[in-house]
């Protein structure tokens, strides 16, 4: 009888275990996908300037381009209106570059072409 109880009881906790795991990843999906946003990057290929559109607004925001071994080439620290960025990059050579965008409402990272 104590067995018994004994094995209801845990088999009650792994499955309660289970679920409280279940709840956890769904949690952190919800998280990621709530942070996640769509960014539009053009002109790609760009020659002279990058734009972003669809960022937060924000006060500051950190703006690094790094070539893809991660080397950064250019550092900027701009206000982003109207959801949107216009970024320079005449002194850029011709390649492929990682944006990241950073501030205190998002972080944001995409890539473009320099023809």
């Amino acid at each position: 009888m104590k067995r018994t109880v004994f094995l209801v009881c845990l088999i009650g906790l792994l499955c309660s275990y289970g679920h409280a795991q279940e709840n956890n990843i769904n949690a952190d999906l919800q998280v990621e996908t709530a942070t996640k946003q769509k960014v539009k990057v053009f002109p790609n290929p760009a020659t002279n300037v990058v734009n972003i559109l669809g960022l937060l607004n924000s006060q500051k925001a950190d703006i690094l381009i790094s070539d893809v071994y991660g080397n950064v080439m250019l550092k900027h620290q701009w206000r982003i209106k109207n959801n949107a960025l216009n970024i320079p990059i005449v002194n850029l050579t011709s390649g492929i570059y990682i944006v990241t965008i950073i501030s205190n409402k998002q972080k944001v990272q995409t890539k473009f072409y320099k023809k």
